[in-house]
């Protein structure tokens, strides 16, 4: 269980990397005076290729074991978005998509080295999965304390949380060498229907992530009347939230059990995003808050369903529920871009409030995996 605490928090540095594209947009916007639709094209790069291989790299996980891969594919993402800021638009799309494969390696491999070690506790999981959001959270905060400060040109020192995380995950794994053998539980039936329901609504789920964290900064500054300060808080708010609700969500599922608390959390995101799109001024991070939470709760108990649906396929499990279908919701702010260009940022974010309503729909029919 020692080497949990090592997982997490190399998982966080890598996925900095993750919330570092969404936090560079305004930036983008300010300095190179991007479009919605190119900062959209930014972020659907960092997601696009991500989204096309973390099957493959789960497939992979289930037939070999491939430790060596956490550290180099933490090395991948932080040099990718390192790059995102130097030169043109091109190299910038190119860049964050060579980060996007860097996450999309890491979290198959990851999941199925943090399960091992943590004999299958669902606690466990969930510290592996906080140290994710706790990197989601920082880094607007790094971003800002980097660009802010040299413009884009500095960028390349948002390398650093990558090193740390690539020797991080290197002392993990000698911890557990000569453990990390490939995951054949097989214990149990595999639940392809459920399974497929569950990946449904983590997709509803990561397409609303996905769209505020490339919006809500900039919608902030609208609503607010506030400055870019106005607009990194949201961004701070909308992730910070991911470390007090994956504590919660473990605890609550613990209690409640991992549906009904998976159900609430959706219907309370359904909620809170409709306050996101309408309600102007300071209340605006109130919501942004509940809806943080709300798409958080769940996000540690995702994982372990999906190991749980899918016992002798963990690999491919772990992938397409911690990576591919959050992820995936990038492919979607292009969309959400050209609609904004079209209209207004509050026209492009409205449909945003009917997407957890259908991931809830979709939950309303499965049940608790039965395991061993």
């Amino acid at each position: 269980m020692r080497t949990i605490p090592l997982l997490a928090v190399g998982h966080a540095c890598v996925d900095v990397y993750q919330g570092a594209v969404a936090a560079l947009v305004p930036f983008f916007v300010a300095e190179r005076a991007y479009t919605y639709a190119a900062v959209s094209g930014v972020v659907l790069a960092a997601s696009l290729l991500s989204s096309v291989v973390q099957p493959l790299f789960g497939a992979l996980a289930d037939r070999w074991s491939m430790p060596w891969l956490l550290p180099v594919s933490a090395l991948t993402s932080g040099l990718g978005v390192a790059f995102a800021g130097v030169g043109s638009y091109a190299l910038t799309v190119a860049a964050v998509a060579v980060s996007g494969i860097g996450v999309a390696a890491y979290h198959p491999e990851a999941a199925r080295v943090a399960r091992l070690a943590s004999r299958g506790s669902h606690t466990a999981m969930g510290w592996f999965s906080l140290g994710g959001n706790v990197g989601f959270a920082t880094a607007p905060l790094l971003v800002a304390a980097v660009v802010a400060t040299g413009g884009l040109a500095f960028s390349p020192l948002l390398a650093l949380p990558a090193a740390v995380g690539a020797v991080l995950c290197a002392m993990a794994l000698r911890r557990i060498s000569g453990t990390a053998a490939p995951t054949r539980e097989g214990a149990g039936r595999n639940d392809w229907a459920s399974f497929a329901k569950l990946s449904g609504a983590i997709v509803c789920r990561s397409i609303v992530f996905i769209g505020l964290s490339t919006f809500v900064s900039l919608y902030a500054q609208q609503r607010t009347g506030g400055g870019s300060l106005a607009g990194t808080a949201a961004l701070f708010v909308l992730y910070v939230g991911g470390a007090a609700g994956t504590v919660a969500g473990g605890q609550l599922a613990a209690r409640f059990g991992r549906i009904p608390v998976v159900r609430w959390s959706y219907a309370l995101t359904t909620l809170s995003v409709a306050g996101v799109v309408f309600v102007p001024g300071p209340l605006l991070y109130l919501f942004v808050a509940g809806t943080s939470a709300g798409l958080y709760v769940p996000f540690s108990l995702h994982v372990t369903l999906g190991q749980d649906y899918l016992p002798s396929r963990v690999g491919t499990a772990s992938g397409i529920t911690l990576g591919l279908t959050v992820s995936i919701g990038g492919l979607a702010s292009p969309v959400l871009g050209a609609l904004a260009d079209a209209t207004s940022l509050r026209t492009a974010l409205a449909p945003l409030i009917a997407l957890p309503a259908l991931g809830l729909l979709l939950l309303s029919t499965v049940d608790e995996p039965v395991r061993g």
